[in-house]
């Protein structure tokens, strides 16, 4: 075991010199998510290019995110970079604000009945996505935020309700009735 880690260790060593860090590091998540998705197409019907099951856009997609990744990858070990381009610290305020914002997101729009939680709908999901969002960023301007929000939330109505016909609560039980 020992063995096979040296061995590795010096095939990293001698081969990869990574010259972009931010780069690698993003490419590598871009490959294993390309590689989950790619995976996990498997257990549905892939079919063939002629006739597409079910897994084939997931498996492709898959297989077109983790060569992405790959060919970012390979790019982070060859083109120079000034300081090597290091990962920084982790942001843990806009990393909360923003997976908050999904969250809250979620649960704005289809509710949690278990815990009594009614859905609101897609246009108060959108408002509160957008002001948790917003939260993330150095600079809080409300006016801004707003019609942000209204933007987002007229064009996800008009995407989402009017053109594809998508059958989801636009407003909260309690106004749409």
């Amino acid at each position: 075991m020992a063995s096979t880690i040296r061995q590795v260790n010096w095939i990293v060593e001698t081969f990869v010199h990574i010259k972009s860090q931010k780069d690698f590091f993003a490419g590598l998540l871009y490959s294993a998510v390309g590689v989950g998705f790619a995976w996990g197409a498997t257990s549905y019907t892939v079919g063939s290019g002629a006739r597409m099951g079910p897994g084939y856009f997931p498996l492709m997609l898959g297989i077109l995110l983790a060569l992405i990744g790959g060919v970012i990858m390979v790019k982070a070990t060859v083109v120079p970079t000034v300081d090597g381009d290091p990962v920084g610290k982790w942001a843990w305020k806009q990393i909360f604000f923003i997976i908050g914002a999904n969250l809250l997101f979620g649960v704005l729009l289809a509710g949690l009945p278990s815990f009594g939680v009614p859905a609101m709908g897609l246009i108060v999901a959108i408002y509160g996505l957008t002001f948790v969002a917003s939260l993330a960023g150095d600079q809080f301007k409300f006016k801004e935020v707003l019609v942000l929000a209204t933007v987002l939330a007229a064009g996800s109505y008009f995407a989402f309700v009017w053109a594809l016909k998508l059958q989801f609560p636009v407003w909260p039980s309690f106004i749409a009735g």
